[in-house]
């Protein structure tokens, strides 16, 4: 594969730092390690996982850990070629940055652009969520005014300061992993029997019941297209990263442990799940984390839960108006989106670009009350298969980064994909076949061909774009900083 330098890349300015720009003038720094660490963790465990991992059960039977088992595998693959890219070239633009200049701008521009839809959308999904579990708690206050709040909140703590953002997500993220750590070790102790009234488990509910897989290998690839999305998330820690004092040992440490991460949050979770009870259960179906919980006579299980699922869904919003807007900062100072979006506080907080991003999750959830079968649902639905494009443009972008590196900086090599390139190839294969099935699959067809559309919208934008301004050219003053590799001068 060719490893020309885009033309609109020759005459960048080399080596400028974004993370510890002036105030007001770039990023601030405000993220400590211990921030990171737990952005990192708490990536990995999204609101899919508590909320939705009972509907694969009960459709896949116990091979669900097939499922994933597999996307674990191929998120393990992305998130350690991002990591080679990030560590060479930490910047809050992260993998749209490097689309932009392995292909040129109308790949970055795509690839940006289409994260910072797929982010506003779900900015709108999980302030409903979170307003629908409060709602519940105080039936006297309605929904929407929940809603409200956790989205004036959430968005407060964005505009102070990234310290904000990172003390928030420290502990919204710590509850997470202290629930799941809980969970197993309770789960682990019921299949031995070492819990009061319990005896060891066996291997009956993963055989029993029609079989480990009940329904099928088929149901295997039907099982990733309803787990996939819960991963996505991980990516979050490269675009964090750029605002840590240390971004290359962030992102390193990142993309190392997200084996275990997966291994332990998804992998074990949901073998206990499916070890303690039926995989038919339609209490599983429901909420397979209380099902557990009430079978082992936990006191409370499903307030306790409801608590945990609400942390999750405000830690997802919290990452998720920060990814937004960093991206759009990113593009903004690439000269991919309005100016406005680029300019920071004197905190180092990229105001406007959370406003636009928050501005659009607003509209969303207004839709989401008035017309939720409808332009909802086409929002959703638009946004659904967006992750797998971001995968994939990943590992094309990684092909076509490494040469560079290779040719102009390999000193910058610090972390390598594993198996260059036939692990890049396989995984970018693997997410080819997994969109072709889903165009394939009933159930994931609409969601598929939606989610096409808004992306050829987007790539054509950025071409129409392009032909009326020819000669623009893209700021990258904010997007470079020191340490990454500078474009060569030679074409």
């Amino acid at each position: 594969m060719s490893t020309q330098v885009p033309e609109h890349r020759k005459t960048a300015p080399p080596n400028v730092i974004e993370a510890s720009s002036p105030a007001g003038q770039g990023l601030s720094g405000g993220l400590k390690n211990r921030h990171l660490s737990m952005i990192a963790i708490g990536g990995v465990i999204g609101a899919g996982l508590f909320v939705g991992s009972g509907s694969g059960v009960n459709k896949v039977g116990p091979g669900i850990l097939i499922s994933y088992a597999l996307t674990g595998l191929m998120i393990v693959f992305v998130m350690r070629m991002l990591g080679e890219m990030s560590a060479a070239n930490p910047t809050s633009g992260s993998f749209s940055s490097y689309a932009d200049r392995a292909f040129g701008r109308w790949a970055g521009f795509t690839v940006g652009w289409l994260y910072w839809f797929f982010w506003v959308v779900v900015l709108a999904v999980e302030a409903t969520a979170g307003g629908a579990i409060l709602h519940g708690w105080v039936g006297a206050v309605p929904q929407w005014a929940f809603t409200l709040a956790v989205m004036v909140l959430l968005t407060g703590t964005n505009l102070i300061s990234v310290g904000s953002y990172g003390e928030f997500e420290f502990w919204f993220a710590g509850i997470k992993v202290v629930a799941i750590a809980a969970f197993l070790v309770i789960g682990g102790l019921a299949i031995f029997g070492v819990l009061p009234d319990t005896d060891p488990v066996g291997l009956t509910n993963l055989t029993g019941h029609g079989g480990f897989l009940p329904n099928g290998w088929g149901q295997i690839l039907s099982g990733m297209l309803l787990v996939a999305f819960s991963f996505m998330g991980s990516e979050i820690v490269t675009l964090a990263a750029g605002e840590s004092k240390d971004p290359r040992r962030a992102v390193t440490r990142a993309t190392n442990s997200v084996i275990w991460r997966i291994a332990l949050f998804y992998l074990g979770s949901i073998l206990i799940v499916v070890t303690l009870m039926p995989w038919d259960s339609s209490a599983v179906g429901a909420s397979s984390y209380v099902a557990v919980l009430d079978h082992l006579n936990i006191p409370a299980a499903g307030q306790i839960m409801n608590v945990i699922v609400l942390t999750a869904v405000l830690s997802c919003f919290n990452s998720g108006l920060y990814s937004a807007s960093r991206m759009a900062f990113s593009l903004a100072k690439r000269g991919d989106a309005p100016r406005a979006f680029g300019a920071v506080s004197r905190s180092g907080v990229p105001r406007n670009a959370v406003l636009a991003s928050v501005v659009f999750g607003f509209v969303a959830v207004i839709f989401n009350y008035t017309s939720p079968d409808t332009v909802f649902d086409f929002l959703l639905n638009s946004s659904g298969a967006i992750a797998l494009f971001i995968w994939l443009s990943i590992c094309l972008t990684q092909l076509r980064m490494r040469r560079i590196l290779e040719r102009e900086a390999p000193e910058k090599l610090t972390v390598k994909m594993w198996g260059f390139p036939y692990v890049t190839y396989g995984t970018a294969a693997f997410l080819l076949f997994v969109i072709g099935y889903m165009l394939y699959d009933d159930a994931g067809r609409k969601q598929m061909l939606l989610s096409l559309l808004a992306a050829a919208v987007v790539l054509i934008t950025s071409l129409v774009r392009r032909r009326r301004a020819p000669g623009a050219e893209p700021s990258v003053a904010a997007g470079t900083p020191t340490g990454a590799v500078a474009p060569s001068s030679a074409s």
